[in-house]
């Protein structure tokens, strides 16, 4: 995609994220900072930084720990994936709501991740609202589960809002 369209879709996305009952009622929000080929995340963060706190993940070991964001304290980390510094971990169970990312996802709320289980193990930490976000290419109509993937209970690309009903 152009940078353009990849810029116009995120636009979309976070809009639709923010019209979401999840959002408007959290204050404490985990986002991620978003890779080249992520869901831009970097101009939302910053909108609404003196708004809500939100916080970011950083790899430690095969987990993910959670700091607040504050943009003067990224550095690079894992993965090549700017992280929060210091020593200021929260508990993610004060998490409200999880934007997370992934190469594609379902319209039951499955996600294909990157392979690692960092999200999978820290959303099993946390009674949060879990949000996927990602382009209308990487919704696709079923993916293979495993028993430790942890489901999203909404889904959002530029085009499609999906509420997740659990059975």
């Amino acid at each position: 995609m152009p940078e353009s369209a990849r810029k116009s879709a995120a636009e979309e996305v976070f809009q639709r994220l923010e019209k979401t009952a999840a959002f408007l009622l959290a204050d404490r929000i985990m986002m991620y900072h978003s890779l080249p080929d992520e869901l831009y995340t970097h101009d939302f963060l910053r909108k609404w930084a003196g708004k809500k706190r939100f916080y970011l993940p950083r790899i430690n070991g095969v987990d993910l720990e959670v700091l607040p964001y504050e943009e003067s304290r990224l550095e690079l980390g894992s993965f090549h994936i700017e992280e929060p510094t210091g020593n200021d971990l929260t508990d993610p169970s004060e998490i409200e709501l999880v934007v997370v990312p992934a190469v594609a996802y379902d319209r039951k709320g499955k996600r294909l991740g990157r392979g690692k289980g960092f999200y999978d193990r820290f959303l099993k930490q946390t009674k949060a609202t879990k949000i996927g976000v990602g382009y209308e290419f990487q919704l696709v109509d079923e993916l293979p589960s495993e028993p430790h993937d942890i489901p999203m209970d909404i889904v959002i690309t530029q085009k499609t809002t999906i509420m997740v009903k659990r059975v």
